[in-house]
């Protein structure tokens, strides 16, 4: 994980769990699926909401490649308003079925 001094010891993210499939991981950042909406989401190593452009960039390109081999190059928006952990940048890649996924387990 990135500089210590940027991991929130009771922040979930940061914590970075292994519960789901994994895509991706770099020195940057990670993704996994979602384990609420079951769908890759990209989290940056370090604890905070506003990553630099350059690493935000990053982050997405990667989300966007692993959207790509998920769901085809048509098949998903990026989302990254984070509404249930507002405090640590992530973002997902969403298909268009992600809602009623998220309810049929």
């Amino acid at each position: 994980m990135s500089d210590p001094v940027h991991i929130d010891p009771d922040c979930e993210l940061c914590e970075a769990a292994e519960i789901t499939p994994w895509h991706h991981e770099d020195d940057l950042c990670w993704i996994a699926d979602c384990e609420v909406c079951r769908v890759p989401m990209v989290v940056w190593k370090r604890h905070g909401p506003e990553p630099p452009d350059d690493e935000r960039a990053h982050m997405l390109e990667q989300l966007h490649r692993v959207g790509v081999s998920t769901f085809g190059e048509d098949g998903f928006s990026l989302d990254a308003v984070m509404r249930q952990i507002p405090d640590h940048f992530h973002a997902h890649a969403r298909d268009p079925n992600w809602w009623f996924r998220r309810f049929s387990r």
